[in-house]
């Protein structure tokens, strides 16, 4: 049944996947990155808006690097930004496209009138077109904490909420939902929610749906709220943690397995990757924060890849694109580079398109686009050429993309991929195998290292290394020899850094 709901899914979407993608896709999760539109700041308004400053910071403060003072332990490499800025937008769907992500599932807080949510509203609008012109597609993640909001500050009734609800999803039906762009499988929305923090019990979903000509494919974060949820997806689990503590990798990895398992059960489930976890929250005077999840140089992300990959899912949810408040985010900064969508850009090709094309070094022309326009914004004809180019790309004609953006800015030639850019143990192959199977591992750097098979029961049936390696990729050949069938792991520990892979051993 998921099979066909996946085939479906891609047929419905084939108008924005490539032939190499059309060839791969089937029963292959999509990569749906989590997608903030609430960022407000010059030249596009006069002011900076309460999620770079959190009534706290202020950006017309520059340090003697030249970076503004913002709400976030992180920095974008374009610099603080609006969301509704062209050439901002221009530059994320570009990124997005060469790293392989399918597109976004947007925060979105409604149709009412209270602070920033018509500016969110409207920077969503702007983002969805850039989406399209890219051939990605979009979704919404609904917030319904907003109404609670409405109603504590006199914008409607306790009476009304219903109403407010409704006519927030009636918006969503005849805004976005008939789009062709909009994610959709067996021809239904795919409809998020964060919580439901206010609208707990199905049945209120289901008379808010009524309204709708068709309802949502709806998922709410964590546990299906049934039946007017189909699914959920994982988040950060950083209540798991104590206050201004650290998550644990064993309080994570108890986390991903208990969604993995209580999922099973569920007709569709979108699980999530997410490089890590630092607020700025506390130091803002928000709140008192939550606790702190390591990013450990990717290594984070590439547990959490890992893990939604082996769930199975029919969407791999990517939190998030730019959540600075939060640290979520995998969108290029001045502290992590374009790390994780080099990473994101090899999950793909490994695990979802082996034809995938764009290389780590077409990551970085989007940013060199972006600053011609901003160096140059009065030359027509550049501007012009860079169009051209943004089409190029869009089209995955990424020789004739780059030979056309070299005669306006200077680019480097990118060189084809060869390794990703953390430690790394790659899937054995073949899997199922019998008797014999290949482990590849990957080092950045000189390292010691132990690689293991281990039964189910954690005890070690052989150890294939136990020394210093050099960097680059090695390659080991297990042989099972009479041992019996079975599930068995294949463990990869250097320094800090460990990784386990799951073997099925068939006779």
């Amino acid at each position: 049944m998921k099979k066909y709901l996946k085939v479906m899914l891609i047929l419905l979407c084939s108008f924005y996947l490539s032939a190499e993608e059309k060839a791969q896709a089937e029963d292959k999760p999509l990569l749906i990155a989590h997608f903030m539109p609430w960022y407000v700041a010059p030249p596009i308004e006069s002011n900076w808006g309460w999620h770079w400053t959190m009534n706290f910071f202020n950006p017309n403060n520059i340090d003697e690097n030249g970076k503004r003072e913002i709400a976030s332990h992180y920095y974008p490499l374009t610099g603080p930004y609006d969301s509704m800025h062209p050439d901002i937008m221009e530059y994320q769907v570009l990124l997005m496209k060469l790293s392989g992500i399918d597109g976004i599932v947007v925060d979105w807080y409604g149709t009412g009138t209270l602070w920033d949510y018509p500016g969110i509203n409207d920077r969503t609008t702007a983002m969805f077109e850039y989406i399209e012109k890219a051939n990605l597609l979009f979704s919404i993640c609904y917030e319904d904490q907003t109404l609670p909001n409405l109603i504590s500050q006199g914008i409607i009734t306790d009476d009304e909420k219903y109403a407010q609800g409704k006519q927030d999803i009636l918006y969503l039906q005849d805004t976005w939902f008939t789009k062709d762009a909009h994610l959709k499988i067996e021809n239904q929305p795919v409809l998020l929610n964060f919580g439901p923090q206010y609208f707990k019990n199905s049945s209120e979903w289901e008379d808010i749906f009524s309204v709708l000509s068709m309802p949502p494919l709806f998922f709410t974060e964590d546990n299906r709220i049934a039946p007017a949820a189909v699914g959920a997806f994982s988040w950060p689990p950083m209540s798991r943690a104590p206050a201004d503590g650290e998550l644990t990798q064993t309080s994570l990895k108890q986390y991903l397995n208990d969604f993995s398992s209580k999922s099973r059960s569920w007709p569709y489930r979108i699980s999530s990757a997410f490089p890590g976890f630092n607020d700025i929250y506390k130091q803002a005077g928000v709140s008192n924060g939550y606790a702190f999840l390591d990013a450990d140089n990717g290594s984070t992300f590439q547990l959490t890849l890992d893990q939604a990959l082996s769930d199975d899912p029919h969407i791999i949810q990517l939190v998030t694109w730019n959540d600075y408040g939060e640290g979520t985010i995998i969108e290029p900064t001045e502290e992590f580079g374009y790390l994780y969508l080099e990473m994101i850009q090899g999950f793909r090709r490994k695990n979802i398109d082996p034809a995938f094309q764009p290389q780590t070094g077409h990551l970085r022309m989007p940013l060199q686009i972006y600053q011609a326009r901003q160096d140059y914004p009065n030359d027509a004809q550049l501007n012009m050429t860079l169009d051209q180019v943004f089409a190029l790309f869009v089209d995955m004609q990424l020789d004739a993309a780059y030979e056309l953006l070299k005669t306006v800015v200077k680019v480097e030639e990118p060189q084809q991929d060869s390794q990703p850019a953390t430690f790394a143990l790659r899937q054995n192959y073949p899997n199922p195998f019998n008797p014999a199977t290949t482990i590849e591992l990957f080092l950045p750097a000189k390292a010691f290292v132990n690689l293991e098979i281990l039964n189910t029961l954690g005890q070690t049936e052989e150890t294939l290394v136990t020394k210093v390696l050099g960097e680059g990729s090695h390659s080991y050949i297990w042989n099972a020899g009479e041992r019996p069938s079975g599930v068995y792991l294949v463990r990869l520990t250097t320094g800090d850094f460990s990784q386990t892979r799951k073997m099925l051993l068939v006779r």
